[in-house]
């Protein structure tokens, strides 16, 4: 959780979200940990791997939770990724709230990446 809390300040301190924003998202997490092995769901991750037309791999899995939160207060993905820009964050978004499970988004790029974003 300190990882995901430190990202949380970083995106204050560039003036991404205000300070009640932060504190939203933060207690939002501490739910989660609090209630992790309450829920059925609880442990589900969003999960984005991105091979780019040079062939490097990157692979990111996140809380599904947190990224939910994020999401709802910036209207963004928590992470910059070449080629992003390319996901349609309005079915993302339907699919985290759906509770949809398994390969949601699937992008082949014009410069050649190749972006999966799976939740699980």
């Amino acid at each position: 959780m300190n990882e995901e809390i430190k990202r949380i300040l970083k995106l204050v301190e560039e003036g991404k979200i205000n300070s009640d924003q932060a504190t939203e998202l933060i207690e939002a997490l501490k739910q989660n940990d609090d209630k992790h092995d309450e829920l059925p769901n609880g442990n589900k991750s969003l999960k984005v791997n991105v091979i780019s037309g040079e062939g490097k791999k990157v692979n990111i899995k996140l809380p599904l939770k947190f990224v939910k939160s994020i999401m709802k207060a910036t209207g963004k993905l928590p992470m910059k990724i070449q080629g992003s820009e390319e996901i349609d964050l309005q079915l993302l978004s339907n699919a985290i709230e759906n509770e949809i499970t398994g390969k949601i988004i699937e992008v082949n790029t014009n410069s050649g990446d190749y972006i999966e974003v799976v939740i699980e």
